[in-house]
């Protein structure tokens, strides 16, 4: 027999949850590093959520329990602990300092579908997830105009609390995805428009087993290039620019010989990205599946080579996909410096093209990886308390962190 709703819950902190919502990850289709350069990206959501229940407790104490990383406590004002916890205490001290949320300690229990270090936003759905569970725990509703502020309040938590670099992509599309769409989303204005994706398509994801850390590797440091090479293009244009992603095409030949060699090779790459998410919406939109295919090997080139973020297990997935009919592009998709890589595959090859990639995997690196086959899902909702994954005994260390 099934437990009542909220049981575990209620098991563990001794009463039932006042709001439960779950948030999915996401895998980005293209448009890598523009985020942050206030560029295009279009990500969609996976089948892979985190689900939250949480209650507000009289006090300022935060209690969490995490079926995959164990217990954690702090109080909703002390600084970041490098945890879990981080992640909805953070969410909700942004909340409550912008007055959506009340100023006090809480409850919550999480389950996770999401590998964390893989590049799918495990921290973004850990994030929105959170957010919609402690707005509805404190009886508020949320209009889906509503939706933006919480993205970037999901961001703000994450960059300026937990301290990780980050855009806004991640949690705006975990908040914002429609089911069997991709969002094609503009950063510097978070305008966007849904985009369907072809009932043919299957998307097919690879887990490099080589775990990303935003916060110790080298996401600060291309953001910091980026914002050098903005200062620098601008006074070699003689124009003023809002972000990286204001250049065209056309402006690279006038720049490639004044630029540094290695900003240059970050700015080519954030401009020649951008162009490419305008050619796959519209690839899309002819269902033109050689195109799609092209267009993301092209991506996966320009990160390799001009933004140096992937690694070479996510090189041999991706030039290994060449070789197998069933695909017909692939790409490192995440920050990079290790994740995981995605593979379009024309519905039904999923299965067969996962398993041919990872047996291969395994002949060549000497492990097998997980891999997963998706569609494009819906973002976050509320839901009933107790929904989501199953409880399992928790890890000896509940130190790790989302990814």
């Amino acid at each position: 027999m099934s437990e009542p709703p909220g049981s575990a819950f209620a098991s563990r902190f001794g009463r039932a949850p006042a709001g439960s919502a779950c948030a999915p990850g996401r895998v980005n289709l293209i448009g890598e590093h523009t985020d942050y350069n206030g560029g295009w990206v279009l990500p969609a959501a996976i089948e892979l959520s985190s689900f939250v229940d949480v209650r507000f407790r009289s006090d300022r104490r935060v209690c969490g329990y995490s079926t995959s990383r164990g217990e954690a406590e702090a109080g909703l004002a002390e600084p970041a602990h490098g945890n879990w916890l981080d992640y909805p205490r953070g969410v909700a001290r942004v909340l409550a300092r912008a007055g959506r949320l009340p100023e006090r300690g809480f409850e919550l229990l999480v389950r996770g579908e999401l590998p964390e270090g893989a590049g799918l936003s495990s921290s973004a759905s850990l994030l929105a997830a959170s957010a919609l569970a402690l707005r509805s725990a404190a009886g508020l509703s949320l209009r889906s105009e509503e939706l933006p502020d919480l993205a970037r309040a999901c961001q703000r938590a994450e960059a300026a609390f937990v301290g990780t670099p980050c855009g806004v992509m991640d949690p705006f599309v975990s908040l914002h995805a429609a089911r069997a769409h991709g969002l094609l989303l503009r950063c510097s204005d978070l305008s966007f428009r849904q985009v369907p994706l072809p009932e043919a398509l299957q998307l097919v994801i690879v887990d490099s087993g080589v775990e990303h850390a935003l916060r110790t590797g080298g996401y600060a440091e291309r953001a910091r290039e980026c914002a050098q090479a903005l200062v620098e293009a601008q006074r070699v244009l003689g124009i003023e620019l809002g972000n990286l992603s204001a250049l065209g095409e056309e402006q690279l030949a006038g720049l490639e010989p004044a630029l540094d060699p290695l900003l240059f090779r970050r700015v080519r790459h954030v401009v020649t990205e951008n162009a490419r998410v305008a050619a796959v919406a519209l690839a899309l939109g002819r269902t033109d599946f050689e195109a799609l295919g092209s267009l993301l090997y092209a991506s996966h080139e320009s990160l390799r080579l001009d933004y140096a973020v992937t690694c070479d297990e996510t090189d041999w997935l991706v030039a290994h996909s060449r070789e197998l009919a069933a695909v017909f592009g692939a790409r490192m998709t995440g920050a990079g410096w290790g994740g995981c890589t995605l593979h379009l595959v024309r519905a039904p090859d999923g299965p067969g093209a996962a398993e041919a990639l990872a047996e291969a995997f395994r002949g060549r690196f000497g492990r097998r990886p997980r891999t997963w086959i998706t569609r494009a899902a819906a973002g976050a909702r509320l839901t009933h308390a107790g929904d989501g994954p199953p409880l399992e005994p928790a890890p000896r260390s509940p130190s790790a962190r989302a990814g």
